[in-house]
């Protein structure tokens, strides 16, 4: 038995939180190398995106080529090690970082999308929403010669159109009102809805350990809860490549792809009892 399978074996209550790392295998990159540092520029910002024209333009341009494999994308073998997990009636709570749907998709139904999902849109101004496909067709069939480009995938639906002008980029207005359409999801400088923050907070004080699955934790609305499991007494593992920014609060860090760490999951039986590890 490995260290991880005797920490999950150890806590039958297990709250899960995961990152990037996760949907890297199913073709969607993450942001961050192994220590930490962005990969490339970040990612577009609340106060930028809902103030700027010219930045709408072009996250709707980069939008519409990246979408087209997004949101095709396949849950991997760690998804569906996840579920397993589930079925096992080990998981207190998956809290999510990733915007994709995919632990859903796999068979997950205990989920808190903690920065939201890209399958959807919705208005700033009157609230309407719509599936991210409709919104697709209309960018479609407003920029034409758009829908014609590819270029490779940046992480959460974006993609890598370089050197274009945004300027001629036709963005729809809210069909209801004219308002400004966003995807449904947490930029940076935006806050997580509280609602959801509260409910991943009191699953993971409920929770006898925590598990980090391809997360960094670098951005604060997933650390906090690493940091507040650990200030309760809770072991916290993670699975992940490279730094973490809780290095210093883990109990166990297995540095490695979390499809190969966690494939003992997909077998049938139970994971057995077992007595605590740590490192």
């Amino acid at each position: 038995m490995t260290p991880l399978q005797a920490f999950i074996a150890a806590h039958p209550r297990l709250f899960v939180l995961t990152g990037a790392g996760c949907s890297t295998a199913s073709g969607i990159p993450d942001y961050r190398d192994r220590d930490g540092q962005w990969k490339r520029a970040p990612p577009v910002t609340y106060s930028a995106f809902m103030g700027e024209r010219a930045t709408r333009q072009r996250y709707w341009a980069r939008s519409l080529v990246g979408w087209r494999r997004f949101g095709r994308a396949q849950p991997n073998a760690t998804h569906h090690a996840l579920a397993a997990l589930e079925r096992q009636g080990k998981i207190e709570l998956l809290v999510t970082q990733n915007v994709d749907g995919l632990h859903q998709r796999a068979g997950n139904s205990g989920v808190v999308d903690l920065h939201g999902r890209l399958d959807a849109v919705r208005c700033m101004a009157c609230d309407w929403r719509a599936p991210r496909q409709d919104f697709q067709l209309a960018l479609v069939e407003r920029n034409p010669a758009w829908a014609q480009l590819d270029a490779a995938d940046a992480p959460d639906g974006d993609a890598d159109l370089e050197h274009r002008d945004f300027a001629s980029f036709d963005v729809p207005p809210c069909p209801h009102c004219g308002g400004i359409v966003k995807p449904d999801v947490v930029f940076f400088g935006e806050n997580v809805p509280r609602e959801r923050v509260a409910a991943a907070m009191g699953a993971c004080r409920n929770a006898d350990a925590m598990l980090v699955v391809g997360s960094s934790l670098m951005v604060y609305s997933g650390y906090r809860f690493a940091h507040a499991a650990a200030q309760a007494g809770r072991p916290v593992a993670a699975v992940t490549l490279g730094r973490t920014r809780a290095d210093a609060l883990l109990a166990l860090k297995v540095d490695a792809p979390c499809e190969e760490a966690l494939a003992f999951l997909h077998r049938s039986a139970p994971v057995p009892a077992a007595a605590a590890t740590g490192t």
